[in-house]
């Protein structure tokens, strides 16, 4: 007499799963090819695109924690945000998210070397992207959390002339070329409890900008450890300033 019971709760319990993981099906699962590197990646399309329209892309940049080749673990913290079924509505976009190989970062130890993988993979992924559909070549954003907010430092002053607004979250950057990217909008989120990456790595980045002649937005979690890109994510304007921004007209 049990049995009936207990396969209806194992029949439940798989519905729920497949309920619950569908959503995630929306960022296809790829990989892009170059002679030199494969880096797979998820893409995320608009919803309910309309003809002759052409909409942002957000490439998003984890971090180290989920660095591989399962193409699942870049997705980890940001489906909350970018499958959120109102953010999905009023901010369509094509998002983009790579994962970095085991043993690689987002930037490299020197940033003034000649961009090397995974990075230089990143940025021909998103030239293709441009190329092959309907983005607005104008309104290409980066965000990244840890490791890939040194990784959103990095890209926007490597290639200045490519990004809109980056969202550099507890990383940091070189501050040296603050000068280079005087000209691009940027939040910035740090823990004010940080003790993985010092919130001191965002202050100078922040603080050298604004001597340069920028006006970046800064917020500080004065509770908040590692994970500021929580909070972060629920900023309720965030999504709203990132899609205001567009790149100067002299790019």
């Amino acid at each position: 007499m049990l049995m009936p019971k207990i396969l209806l709760l194992i029949s439940s319990m798989f519905i729920s799963i497949g309920v619950a993981a569908q959503p995630f099906d929306d960022f296809k699962k790829l990989e892009f090819r170059t002679a030199h590197d494969t880096l797979p990646y998820r893409l995320l399309y608009p919803e309910n695109p309309v003809e002759s329209t052409t909409y942002p892309l957000i490439l998003f940049l984890h971090g180290s924690g989920e660095r591989g080749s399962d193409n699942e673990q870049n997705l980890k913290y940001i489906t909350d945000l970018f499958l959120n079924a109102n953010n999905r509505n009023q901010f369509p976009a094509y998002v983009v998210v790579p994962q970095c190989p085991e043993g690689k970062r987002w930037a490299p130890e020197d940033w003034y070397t000649k961009p090397q993988t995974p990075a230089s993979t990143v940025i021909s992924l998103v030239d293709s992207l441009i190329l092959h559909n309907t983005i607005d070549s104008n309104r290409v954003y980066v965000i990244g959390l840890s490791m890939g907010g040194f990784g959103t430092w990095y890209l926007l002053t490597r290639f200045p002339q490519k990004f809109a607004a980056g969202v550099p979250i507890c990383g940091g950057g070189d501050w040296n070329q603050a000068e280079t990217i005087r000209h691009i909008p940027v939040w910035v989120f740090h823990g004010k409890k940080d003790t993985v990456v010092l919130p001191e790595q965002s202050r100078k980045m922040v603080a050298a900008l604004k001597k340069a002649g920028s006006k970046p937005k800064y917020t500080e979690y004065r509770k908040v450890g590692h994970d500021s890109w929580k909070p972060a994510f629920a900023e309720p304007q965030l999504l709203l300033w990132l899609f205001s921004q567009g790149r100067p007209e002299k790019f």
